[in-house]
């Protein structure tokens, strides 16, 4: 028998899921006679004239019901002769893509149903991009209701091309098309003699012998912690589940993020000792030596695993309210939950075209690339390279509702032996701003010190966090500012004509200093404070390069 397949199912609204699932227990034989006398009474009140109707054994929401919709994730678990199966079967409306989200992160293969009328949707790209998201890289393609279409060899065709071009601009490793009927069971169990010119396999056989193991393993071991177990003074064990590689007694390890190394003194599986555990075990380490780890840390080997306090990751949004830049989360990553925020929507990628738009918002089921800081360093990768280490959700800090999933596409680079500091961007970002110094000359070509004061009081009414120095000479100048713009403000620096600032514009990134202001606004107090706005502003293009 193949090992147990996690899949899901998905697609447009009423593509069929629910009842392509539900006619595959039904002819199974793996209903209960109960479950069976039971569908065979709702079905004579429900949506097909008497005719059974499979998709009430998933649909069991009362709203599900009234309404011939899936709006929860139901998960079914079953076994036939070859297979044990779980799977979801998730809704397909927009309002609901985050229920299918969360169908999506637990299955090693999707089911995407097309409606052989109408054929591929936006939802159905959606759909597909989020599986891709979620790392799934095996997709059956039902393409559903062909009896609606006179099971036609031409339609399939056609759909065949829009599916192919959509797996190749996701580009999906691996892809099976199959004509079927959910309600009539054409090639849903068993072959169907009514597409004759389809020589592949039916659904549910080719679902029992189909091989998702993947077969390049991630890089070396390592294991999050997810309890500190101390019974007594004398035991003191690590507990988790190895994500990758396998674990020896005696195996020397590092404690991420501390790097701290030590040997594996014994391995516990449940309450028995053993010599080693591999991949997918959940076990209780117990290391020779007294090291720094607790709940959010990692066991690693030879996994080359990140620690940084900034990464940028691709997000499926999720709430109701749009995502602006400068947002507080809890980030869930692994088993380390941390306050994190969004200092930058780089882009939003189109569903439907995969093009990439540049947007100051994020609206609800978008998907977009952000960069995210962190309150503190934590480890994780890359998801291309370690999946566990790389999969993230972020959490409202108020209703402590899931705003988002996603996954880490790029680790910001860190020195190894850095401390842990809260970065320029991140502290502007709690401001809502971005950090900007601006230059305004004072005297008989510039601006009357009043005229600045009266700028700093309006920015700070508008909200900004603002700073005016008024250095009286050149010598600290440059270290001063440096201090300031690490704070995330924005800086006033009120200068005579003939103090030399080079220094100071040398000591920001590039882009955060300006000079030229008075070129810009004029010397009106309201025309500078509303350009000083806008340069400040989260969604204005200030470089985000390394300090000096």
């Amino acid at each position: 028998m193949k090992g147990l397949l996690k899949f899901i199912t998905c697609g447009s609204v009423d593509d069929g899921k629910s009842t392509l699932i539900g006619h595959i227990l039904y002819d199974s034989k793996l209903l209960y006679a109960d479950q069976e006398k039971a569908l065979e009474l709702d079905s004579k009140v429900g949506s097909r004239d008497g005719a059974i109707d499979y998709s009430l054994l998933l649909d069991g929401l009362m709203a599900e019901r009234e309404q011939g919709i899936t709006i929860d994730v139901a998960y079914r678990y079953f076994t036939t002769d070859h297979r044990s199966f779980i799977v979801a079967d998730t809704p397909g409306h927009e309002q609901y893509t985050r229920n299918m989200a969360v169908g999506a992160s637990f299955a090693d293969l999707a089911v995407i149903l097309v409606d052989a009328k109408q054929g591929v949707l936006v939802q159905t790209k959606r759909h597909a991009r989020i599986c891709a998201l979620m790392g799934i890289k095996y997709f059956v393609f039902a393409i559903n209701k062909m009896d609606l279409v006179d099971y036609k060899e031409e339609r399939f065709r056609e759909i065949e091309e829009q599916i192919t071009a959509l797996s190749e601009e996701l580009s999906l490793p691996h892809r099976k098309l199959i004509p079927v009927s959910a309600t009539e069971g054409d090639n849903v169990t068993k072959k169907s003699a009514n597409m004759p010119w389809y020589t592949g396999e039916a659904l549910l056989p080719y679902l029992e012998q189909i091989d998702v193991e993947e077969r390049e393993d991630e890089a070396g071991f390592y294991l999050p912690i997810q309890r500190v177990c101390r019974p007594n003074h004398t035991f003191r064990g690590f507990q988790g589940q190895i994500e990758s590689g396998t674990i020896h007694v005696g195996d020397r390890v590092i404690s991420l993020p501390s790097n701290e190394e030590a040997h594996v003194k014994a391995i516990l599986v449940g309450d028995k000792e053993t010599e080693s555990a591999v991949k997918g075990q959940p076990v209780t380490v117990q290391l020779d030596r007294e090291v720094d780890v607790s709940r959010g840390c990692v066991l690693s080997r030879d996994s080359e695993l990140k620690v940084a306090a900034s990464f940028t990751a691709t997000l499926l949004w999720m709430d109701d309210e749009e995502l602006v830049p400068g947002k507080n989360f809890f980030v869930k990553l692994g088993t380390r939950m941390i306050p994190g925020v969004v200092t930058k929507i780089e882009h939003s990628i189109d569903v439907n075209t995969g093009e990439e738009h540049p947007v100051d918002v994020l609206g609800k089921n978008e998907i977009a690339v952000c960069r995210i800081s962190l309150a503190d360093r934590i480890v994780l990768d890359e998801f291309s390279l370690h999946k566990t280490a790389g999969e993230l959700i972020l959490i409202d800090r108020v209703t402590n509702m899931t705003s988002a999933c996603g996954v880490v596409t790029h680790v910001e680079k860190e020195e190894e032996n850095s401390f842990t500091r809260i970065n320029r961007d991140t502290r502007a970002a709690l401001n809502g701003q971005k950090a900007v110094i601006v230059e305004l000359p004072v005297g008989e070509r510039g601006l009357t010190l009043d005229a600045i004061y009266r700028v700093e009081k309006a920015l700070t009414l508008s909200g900004r966090h603002t700073y005016l120095y008024y250095p009286k000479e050149s010598g600290m100048v440059a270290e001063v500012i440096r201090h300031l713009h690490h704070a995330g403000l924005v800086v006033l620096l009120a200068k005579d004509f003939q103090m030399d600032t080079s220094r100071a514009a040398e000591v920001v990134p590039e882009g955060a200093y300006c000079s030229d202001c008075l070129d810009k606004a004029g010397t009106d107090v309201d025309a500078i404070m509303k350009y000083i706005l806008h340069i400040s502003s989260l969604t204005a293009d200030v470089s985000g390069g390394e300090y000096i």
